[in-house]
């Protein structure tokens, strides 16, 4: 079974459909390449690293774009040199291009190569506009309540 039934959701939500569409991307996902292999850790509350082991490559050939809520690493190897000639090539040097689907509010803070690792920093900083308040309940002061009364016995 490759596809999921949304129809029961749209039946009685609106505005889901995204849901739909990372669902179907995440599946076209895993049937997707595996290079480069890469790591997603949590390291705090609202804290991720997302490590690519990408030999190879120098901090030249990578680029690394945030679009929306789509995280984009792309590697455009170097061209081989002419004269060299392999016996055996096992260290891919292909180019590549990898797409992650972010969550709201998650953006990109840093990103580092060191020894074939790609390392980027990702958190998640939720505007304050966003973040929940809290409401304080007051009780209304007796003079202005008692006020109100007088006023409203004196209208009537």
């Amino acid at each position: 079974m490759n596809a999921i039934d949304f129809s029961p959701l749209f039946r009685s939500a609106i505005g889901f459909d995204r849901l739909a569409r990372l669902m179907e991307s995440a599946r076209a996902a895993a049937d997707g390449p595996a290079y480069p292999p890469y790591n997603i850790e949590r390291t705090a509350e609202d804290e991720y690293t997302l490590t690519m082991a990408i030999a190879g490559f120098g901090p030249e050939d990578i680029e690394i774009t945030t679009l929306e809520n789509t995280l984009t690493v792309a590697g455009r190897a170097k061209e081989a040199e002419a004269n060299r000639r392999y016996l055996h090539r096992g260290i891919a040097g292909r180019a590549f291009e990898r797409r992650f689907v972010l969550a709201d509010h998650i953006q990109v803070t840093g990103a580092s190569l060191e020894n074939g690792l790609l390392q980027l920093s990702l958190k998640r900083e939720v505007p304050e506009a966003k973040k929940p308040r809290r409401i304080e309940v007051g009780n209304a002061p007796s003079a202005q309540l008692a006020n109100d009364t007088t006023e409203a016995a004196a209208a009537a």
